[in-house]
């Protein structure tokens, strides 16, 4: 047995040694070459410090000293009478309350004027101003636009204020660093910061805004105070924020200069708005039509149709064209046109690039009056009647029905004419916002409009 274990451990070191001496002598050496592409199939993030450097190196003291000094505080005081007793609540009488509210305003002139939000100052009786330097003043109402939510107010003083020049808003870019400053929490003169979220944002679902959003820190009490960019220029008036706290947590919007600036001026030379209408309807993005004939895939605004007698119509814009851009402003949403617009005023014209069967081309619009006005009590919306309608209608007065209430529906009014109202005779708008004003909807009212044939026929409300 230990001659067998013997034989085979000498046979086992034998097959291991012949084996070394093959491989060492007459192998010959494979070598294996690993395939690899020298493109990588992603993309390596850059290390570069200078956009970080260049952000942190960003300098805003220049811009928040020349801001702090420009905004101020601003008091709204209304006063009303507390009935005390039941008799109080038929005959009057009572103690005086007063509610006390406040914002922010920025002064654009050294004389004085300060921009700030309509719901900063509505209802009150008594308006006051403090500025960076504590000092309070009375402040007068000039006038305000509830759509655009901006008021202008004025202080008399003996000196020049600090003040800040309108900016353009059409300028500002997303991503841009922007300051915010105000009188938030009745702290004065506090600076955030931030950067320009979007533009053209609309807050109503019914296109009717512009809004700058940017995520700089605005809480109640900055509402009418300035958004400013790096070098201190005046692009917005912050106005809202959205909360589910009703403080800030990271949405916060502002009126863009360029229309505060128009309202302003509107309400120094006019005592009131002047808006400018182009004249053309839009098929709305995701709605059943858009979806069904491709729009949704389009780049610009859907032309559905044209108001008459419009500058869009007198300029030769249709149905179909698709809106490109308004004086190099590139138009993708409903907002950016209608934003652009608030800032024009009757008159103006605009060079509209529209897309027509492939084609592009630029034409321009004058823009003109809007003359459509609602009449609430009757249920009814008009505008004032064309050449056309004259001569079809056989009349040299009267307002045309545009849209009605639901309620209406049945009653087939849209494209007819409203000639009269109790009697007394309609020549245009202003005459039938005027006249059902003072009508008594608990009274019986006679309305007098004319049917396709120019024929009369009496309603009553």
């Amino acid at each position: 047995m230990k001659k067998f274990i013997g034989l085979l451990f000498v046979s086992i070191l034998g097959g291991f040694i012949t084996l070394g001496i093959y491989r060492a002598f007459f192998e010959k050496e494979q070598v294996v070459v690993e395939q690899r592409t020298t493109t990588p199939n992603f993309v390596t993030a850059s290390y570069d410090a200078s956009p970080l450097a260049a952000a942190e190196t960003t300098d805003f003291t220049g811009a928040a000293e020349k801001t702090i000094h420009a905004v101020v505080h601003v008091t709204n005081r209304m006063t009303s009478k507390a009935p005390t007793s039941f008799q109080d609540l038929f005959f009057g009488g009572g103690r005086e309350r007063t509610q006390v509210g406040t914002g922010s305003g920025v002064i654009i002139s050294p004389d004085g004027y300060i921009v700030t939000n309509n719901h900063v100052i509505d209802g009150a009786t008594e308006l006051s101003v403090t500025l960076n330097n504590n000092k309070t003043y009375d402040a007068e109402l000039i006038g305000s636009d509830p759509s655009t939510d901006i008021a202008l107010i004025k202080v008399d003083t003996d000196e020049d204020l600090p003040y800040l020049a309108f900016g353009d808003s059409d300028n500002a870019r997303v991503g841009e660093w922007v300051l915010a400053v105000g009188n938030p929490f009745n702290l004065t003169s506090t600076v955030t910061a931030g950067i320009i979220s979007a533009k053209s944002r609309d807050l109503s679902g019914s296109n009717s805004q512009s809004f700058i959003q940017t995520d700089a820190a605005v809480n109640p009490g900055n509402s009418g105070g300035a958004l400013v960019n790096s070098r201190g220029d005046l692009i917005g008036i912050n106005t809202a924020i959205t909360s589910r706290t009703g403080t800030y947590i990271g949405y916060a919007f502002a009126v863009p200069s360029n229309i505060a600036k128009k309202v302003v001026e509107d309400l120094l030379e006019y005592g009131n708005v002047q808006k400018g209408l182009l004249g053309v309807s839009i098929i709305q993005k995701n709605s059943p039509y858009a979806v069904e004939n491709g729009i949704n895939e389009i780049e610009g605004l859907y032309v559905g149709g044209v108001e008459e007698d419009s500058g869009a119509e007198k300029a030769g814009i249709g149905e179909g064209d698709i809106i490109k851009s308004v004086d190099e402003i590139k138009i993708n949403k409903f907002a950016d046109l209608t934003g652009y617009l608030n800032s024009k005023r009757p008159g103006n014209t605009v060079q509209l690039t529209i897309e027509r069967d492939g084609k592009t081309k630029t034409v321009p619009v004058t823009l003109s009056k809007i003359n459509s006005y609602t009449l609430n009590e009757l249920g009814i919306q008009v505008k004032n009647i064309s050449d056309k309608d004259r001569k079809q209608y056989r009349t040299d007065h009267g307002v045309k029905i545009t849209r009605t209430a639901p309620y209406l529906n049945n009653a087939n009014l849209e494209g007819r004419i409203l000639v009269e109202i109790n009697g007394k005779k309609i020549r245009n708008g202003e005459d039938a916002e005027k006249i059902v004003s003072e009508i008594n909807p608990n009274e019986r009212n006679v309305i007098v409009i004319l049917n396709e044939k120019g024929e009369a026929e009496r309603y009553l409300f």
